[in-house]
């Protein structure tokens, strides 16, 4: 069973506030078929504790506008490894020597990957225009 819209939808909500405040690394995958606990998992990584936190802080302002809090958060203090359990997803923003070590992905690799755009995704609050032109790349980063 695939992961419902709602969870994907919260899951690319976080994915958003994560590459907005420059998290690395961004992957959002299915693991509905293989957990019965959540629908989707999002992992980012960040070359350091502040920006760890940066991120998270992010993640959870977006994801309480978009009508959800953490039911369980764990390693805000250390910085290295920060879980938010949304119930649905569950946002794992790891340094990225924690990221290249326990490497998640390759845990998780028969799942899969929920597609997110870094660049060209759609901000939650605008409106999506019925046509064809495609977004300008003015405010993507070189």
């Amino acid at each position: 069973m695939a992961a419902s819209e709602n969870a994907r939808s919260l899951a690319l909500v976080a994915a958003r506030a994560a590459s907005d405040k420059k998290a690395e690394e961004l992957l959002l995958l299915d693991v509905s078929d293989r957990l019965i606990i959540t629908d989707c998992f999002v992992i980012a990584s960040a070359s350091n504790e502040r920006q760890v936190g940066a991120i998270v802080e992010a993640i959870e302002e977006k994801m309480r506008a978009a009508g959800t809090k953490p039911v369980r958060r764990e390693g805000t203090r250390e910085g290295r490894w920060v879980l938010l359990d949304f119930v649905d997803v569950i946002v794992h923003v790891q340094h990225s020597e924690e990221r290249a070590f326990y490497e998640l992905e390759r845990l998780w690799k028969d799942c899969p990957v929920i597609e997110f755009d870094h660049d060209g995704a759609p901000d939650d609050s605008a409106e999506q225009p019925d046509s064809t032109e495609q977004p300008s790349e003015e405010g993507s980063q070189a």
